[in-house]
Parts: structure tokens; C-alpha cells; sequence
């Protein structure tokens, strides 16, 4: 079989200007950006359950292409997964990955527009970080992407049943009463969790092998604690209430239509409280579509970009950002010309620019 992803360097991101951000209980958070600081618009991007900042590396590859130094993409490591610090398994539920999302904003984009893109657990994360600052909404936060999550709780379905068998429930207990056993445990998540993960993971049985190694190499770096102290967090958390928050800013909603960890119901359920959102079913695609059908995911959030630019204010607030850009002066009057942020945005995308932080 041909692999068109054959040699794809998917530790990009690990190259990348790099930080480490301390969550408010003293978890160190591994940081990656991509982007000039002062780019007038950042994406931040929040990763699932089992994977790292990696797991988007087709988008953070493919939207600087795009968009060039135009925005500035943050990438982290969530609590217990690839290079962050290890959380107290009290602190491994949704609501402290919110405040995770919430110590990296502070810390890197204390101020400017924000776009929001979460993956399973990490969109589960967003709608809680949306639900316990509804003032940012508009304001700072003026998109949100949601991939292949859930806002309620998905209870003896989905991901919570795929993961509910007698092995896992073996591997809890060991968590509970033998710590330094499941610490070492990554071996037993190779020959027994990552196919359980894996097989719900595509859709498609002619993925790239490629693609399927560097998803299971992300399983496979996720350690047994990490893993059997999140799974309680899937059964409790419910974020429906932050759903209609979204209803003022650009919304975009993602899901393969073979997901067997948070099947598409759950997405158009979110859709379905939004007056106007875009709801994208993936044909063939499991729950890792953004490695799957990575271009398509991508463009999906393109187009959320250039929905999100398009209610940013009008060039007088960007004043002292289009100062500086003087090589420029040819695509504002391209915007004078055609009225509206969204035609010189689209002009800008993929080109060099210079500026300090928009206010």
C-alpha cells in the first residue's frame, strides 16, 4: 500500500517557539507557538484524551501555509498527557483542563481576539472554559471550533463504553491501590489499551499507516494513571449549559460519522442549540478526523478564521497595528475598495506582516 504520509515529520510542532506555563495548582503545562507574538488574531489549539499538541500537526503544517504570521497558533499538552507534569487524580476533570486553558491564555494572550479549537476531551474543556467566562464571549473569545466532542454527559456510550471493560476496570483499581505498577504500565497500554483506542480511533481501514503509527505512539506515551483517572471524567461532565453561549460568535462543529467515542449525535445535539453554526459530518471518519481527513478539518477551520475576522472591528481599532505595516498600503486600499475586514484579511493571509499586539 502506498502511504503518501510516509516520513511525515509529525514532532514539527516540537521544534516550534516553546514554553512552560504553570496551571494554577503547579502542574507545568508544555507550550508551543507558532506566530509572531503580535500576530492581531491568535488560535488556540486544545488537544483529547490520549493525545498531545502533535495530534494537530496536519493543521498547524497546513493553516501556516495559509494564513503565514497573520495569526499566532498556541498549542499545549493537557495536564498528565505528552510533556506536561503529572496532576493529583482529584485535579483530572474537565473543569481543571479549563482552568489549564484559561493559565495559558492568561500567560500568552493576555489580550487580542481569540479563536478556540478543541479536539474530544479538549472541546469538552473549551465548553467549560466558554461556561465560567461568559463575559469573554464577543469580547475576547469571537470563535469556536468543536471536533469531534460532546456537551453532555456521554454516560454507557461512546467513549465511556468503549473504555468500560473488565481490563480497564483492572487497570483503575491497580491505579487506586498499586501506583508505581500502573506508573511504569506503558507497556500493558501497548498490547492492551491502544487497540481498544485505536479501533474506535478511524473510520476508514485504509488510513495511512503513517498517520495510524503516530496516533498510537501518542496512545502508547499516555500513561495508565493519566488514563484511568481521566475516564470518571467522561461520565460526569456536563457542559450543555455553555452551548447557547456560543449563539453571538462563529461557530464551527466537527464529526466523523463512523466516531465511535463521541458519535456525531452528540455534535448535532451542540449544533442543534446554535442558530447559526456550521455542522460538518465527516463520510467515513472516525474520532481522530483532524489526523484522518486532515485537509478537510483544516478547511473547516479556515473558513471559521475568516467568519471570526469578519466581526473584528473596523480598521480604526487596528490603528496602531496598520501603522507599522507599511509594506501593506496596497491591500488596505484593496479593503477601502471592497468595504469590510474579511477582503483585506483574505489579502494578508499567507505574507509576511509586522506590527505590535492588536488592542
Amino acid at each position: 500500500m502506498f502511504d503518501e504520509f510516509a516520513g511525515e515529520t509529525f514532532d514539527l510542532l516540537t521544534r516550534d517557539r516553546g514554553s512552560v506555563v504553570a496551571a494554577d495548582d503547579g502542574v507545568p503545562l508544555a507550550v508551543r507557538e507558532v506566530g509572531p507574538a503580535f500576530a492581531p488574531l491568535t488560535v488556540v489549539f486544545v488537544h483529547g484524551f490520549c493525545n498531545r499538541m502533535t495530534g494537530w500537526h496536519f493543521q498547524r503544517v497546513q493553516l501556516e501555509e495559509a494564513w503565514g504570521p497573520t495569526i499566532r497558533m498556541v498549542f499545549f499538552d493537557l495536564r498528565g498527557h505528552g510533556n506536561s507534569g503529572v496532576p493529583r487524580r482529584d485535579t483530572c476533570t474537565i473543569p481543571h483542563l479549563a482552568q489549564d486553558v484559561d493559565a495559558v491564555i492568561r500567560a500568552l494572550v493576555p489580550e487580542g481576539p481569540i479563536v478556540l479549537v478543541g479536539h474530544s476531551m479538549g472541546g469538552m474543556a473549551v465548553l467549560s472554559y466558554v461556561g465560567r467566562n461568559p463575559d469573554l464571549i464577543g469580547s475576547r473569545i469571537v470563535g469556536v471550533g468543536l471536533i469531534a466532542t460532546a456537551a453532555e454527559k456521554l454516560g454507557d456510550v461512546g467513549l465511556a463504553r468503549t473504555l468500560n471493560t473488565p481490563v480497564v476496570a483492572g487497570f483503575s483499581t491497580a491505579a487506586r491501590h498499586l501506583p508505581r505498577v500502573v506508573q511504569s504500565g506503558r507497556g500493558a497500554s501497548k498490547r492492551v489499551l491502544a487497540p481498544i483506542l485505536r479501533s474506535a480511533s478511524f473510520g476508514d481501514r485504509t488510513i495511512s499507516p503513517a498517520i495510524v503509527w503516530h496516533s498510537e505512539q501518542m496512545i502508547n506515551d499516555t500513561s495508565l494513571k493519566t488514563l484511568v483517572d481521566f475516564l470518571p471524567s467522561f461520565k460526569n461532565h456536563d457542559e450543555t449549559a455553555a452551548v447557547p453561549l456560543l449563539a453571538p460568535i462563529e461557530t464551527l462543529v466537527v464529526c466523523g460519522d463512523r466516531d465511535l467515542l463521541t458519535p456525531f449525535r452528540y455534535s448535532k445535539a451542540i449544533a442543534g442549540h446554535l442558530p447559526d453554526v456550521e455542522l460538518v459530518k465527516v463520510p467515513g471518519a472516525g474520532h481522530m478526523v483532524q489526523l484522518e481527513r486532515a485537509q478537510l478539518v483544516t478547511d473547516a477551520i479556515d473558513r471559521l478564521l475568516i467568519r471570526s475576522v469578519e466581526t473584528l472591528p473596523t480598521p480604526s481599532a487596528w490603528s496602531e497595528w496598520v501603522q507599522v505595516a507599511t509594506d501593506y498600503v496596497d491591500h488596505m486600499r484593496h479593503w477601502v475598495a471592497h468595504g469590510g475586514p474579511a477582503a483585506w484579511w483574505r489579502g494578508l493571509r499567507g505574507r509576511p506582516v509586522v506590527g505590535p499586539t492588536f488592542r
